[in-house]
Order: structure tokens, then sequence, then C-alpha cells
């Protein structure tokens, strides 16, 4: 079980004395066996931000003149990320996974406005990594034992249900307030406001329930599953070290289960695609290439394969026709993605909009304009 201790400062101060006299304070307090020498000073922390996290900072913090003492991952949890996640049922899933299926990091320690986690000693996949095609089939074949996940030892103290509402729908459903919200603070752009419409928005969403009640396959495509909802590259890390006669794809380890929920499993699958259109280090990394960049048929049939190789499915049908089937259902789910991304888009926006941030280091609103027009295009092709 993970301690609680109080918070750090804002995660913008990282560079500062002070920040690191308070998180030598946190660590130690949450008991970190070998954070615990008395001869280690705030002057000894090394603290590397780590690129590719949306929702929150995250850093790697170790102490170079002790080489005993372990590495950690600190996660700050942004100002607006309240709004969109359950944390203590993100801690609960946490566990279950490291627990119980050895998948993802342990939790050391909570504080207020973030945790200590277990340390991976890798890197994180890039843009170009997701577009090759041998560790495109490691994250397919890692996403199919994820989706193998019992979801009623994740969800077992929800008294909602389970399916589809419980992520997707709720999702949407809860994050139109907050977004309506931010699209009407004065720092907004009309035009920007014009271009979301979220009165249309509603009424559209409403239209893709609808075809969807009409096409999807709960016993196949649209089965429901424990689902990440978030595989963009940042949250996939390569292993440094992988032991003597372990598969290579096990050199994929998976984090970041902050969006992870029961979901069809095609949900994720599209959602990740999308994720090959990005490039969040980029001169515009708010802007994703939708019509350059997504998987081609070929590209998608690769991880479709690996990913039907490795699920626990049972069916007579042929490998080719389940990924047609499979194949289609991604493509009803697509808009799906992008209204829930869009709305994420607006609520992570708040904390600039309301400082008037000229040149924010990831244009919030400008990204969910870019997936709302993803979903008016998708929602047209069905």
């Amino acid at each position: 079980m993970s301690v609680y201790a109080k918070g750090v400062a804002c995660f913008r101060q990282y560079k500062t004395p002070a920040f690191r006299h308070r998180l030598l304070k946190v660590i130690r307090e949450t008991r970190i066996s070998s954070w615990l020498c008395q001869s280690i000073v705030p002057e000894n922390i090394s603290i590397h931000k780590v690129s590719g996290a949306m929702t929150n900072a995250v850093f790697f913090v170790s102490c170079p003149p002790w080489p005993g003492v372990k590495t950690l991952l600190l996660r700050v949890y942004g100002p607006s990320s309240g709004t969109l996640i359950n944390r203590s049922r993100e801690l609960h899933i946490l566990h279950i996974l490291s627990s119980q299926y050895r998948i993802g990091p342990r939790v050391y320690g909570t504080f207020d406005n973030g945790r200590l986690e277990e340390y991976f000693d890798s890197s994180a996949l890039t843009a170009e990594d997701l577009r090759d095609p041998e560790i495109s089939r490691w994250i397919a074949i890692r996403m199919a034992q994820l989706h193998s996940v019992d979801i009623d030892a994740i969800e077992e103290n929800d008294d909602e249900g389970k399916g589809w509402d419980i992520a997707a729908k709720r999702n949407v459903k809860g994050w139109m307030a907050p977004a309506q919200e931010v699209l009407d603070l004065p720092g907004v752009q009309d035009t920007q406001r014009t271009a979301i419409n979220l009165e249309l928005f509603q009424q559209q969403w409403a239209t893709y329930l609808e075809k969807l009640a009409k096409h999807e396959d709960t016993s196949f495509g649209s089965r429901r599953v424990f689902a990440h909802n978030d595989t963009q590259y940042g949250n996939l890390l390569r292993s440094s070290h992988l032991k003597e006669g372990l598969p290579k794809h096990q050199q994929i380890v998976v984090v970041d289960f902050e969006y992870a929920s029961p979901n069809p499993a095609a949900y994720d699958i599209a959602n990740h695609f999308f994720e090959w259109t990005a490039d969040y280090h980029g001169a515009e990394p708010h802007i994703l290439q939708l019509q350059d960049k997504y998987p081609t048929l070929v590209e998608r049939q690769n991880f479709y394969r690996a990913y039907l190789e490795h699920s626990n499915l049972e069916s007579r049908a042929s490998v080719e026709e389940l990924m047609k089937q499979l194949d289609e259902q991604v493509l009803l789910w697509r808009p799906a993605s992008h209204a829930i991304w869009a709305l994420w888009g607006l609520v992570q926006a708040r904390d600039d909009v309301e400082q008037g941030v000229e040149n924010p280091e990831f244009d919030y609103v400008g990204y969910a304009q870019c997936r709302f027009d993803g979903f008016r295009r998708d929602l047209a092709l069905l």
C-alpha cells in the first residue's frame, strides 16, 4: 500500500532549491527505504523533466552521489486534471494491475497534488517508433494482454454498472459543462468559439449515439474490455534491458493509466491509431496530421493480426475476415475518440486561458478544435 504525504510546490518551480527541499521531505514522509538516509540533502537531488506527459508534469528523481538510492518517478497533477480524473479510482486500478497482473508501475506514495511511482529503466517511444512494423506488433500484443484483464477485478467497487457508459459516454456527458465554461471565458477567441460550436456538437453526438446503437458488434470488435484509452507514444516505454529468454514484445511497458476504464476494444485501437498522427515535439504539437499520417490498411492489418493472435477470442472465422470486421468497428468508434479528446482539450485549457498565456507550450484550445473537426469528418463517413 502507498503512503500519503503533503504536497509539493507547483511543478513549474521544479528547478528551484525550494522545490527540491520540499520534494525530499515528501519522499521521506512516504518512507521509501533507500531515501531515508539522513546524509542526503536537497542539493544531492537530480530532477529530470520527462517529455510526453499531457495531463501532468512527470519527472525522474535520482540522487547521483548515492548509487544505492533508487530512482523514482514523480508525477505532479495538472491544475485542471481533477475535473477529468478520479484519482482514488486510478490508484485502485494501478494497485490491481501491478499486484495481480504485473502491469504498470507500483505506487510508493501519494501527496496532495501528485504521487511517487516505480521507475522503469527505459525510454519513451517516439512518433516514428509507432510506425515501425515490429514495434507496432509489440504494442498490439500488449494491448491484447491488457484487454484480457478481468473487468470485474478492476470495477469491483463500482456501483454504476459496467460497459461503455463508464468511459466514453460518461466522459462526454461529464466534461461538457466544464468545457463550455472554458469556451465562455473572454480569453477564448470568437473564431475558435464559433468553429467549435458546442451546441451543434451536442446534436451531432446524439446522432452518433443512434448510429452506434445500430452498428456496434458487442460480441467482437466492440466487446467491452479493460482499455487504456491513452496509448500515445509518451505512455509507451521501451525497456533498456530485456531478460534473456523473454519474448521481444515484453520490451514495451505501458504506463499512465489515468484514463483507463472499460471501453469497446475497437475504441482503444482507434484511439491508438490517431496517436500515429501526432507529433507532440514538433512545431505545432496540437495539430494532428489526420489525413497524412493515419495508418494505412496494410499498417492496420499488421497491428490487427498481432492483436488477434494474442487475444482470448474464440471464432471460426478466418483471420482475414476478423481483421475486416475489426477495421469496420474501429471506423465506427473513431468519432468517440475525437469527441472525448476535444472536450478534454477545452477543460485542460482553463489554466492558460484564465492566466492569459499568449503562447502556451501546448495550445489546448487549438487541439480541441482539431479534434472537433475530426469528429465531424468521421461522423460523415458513417
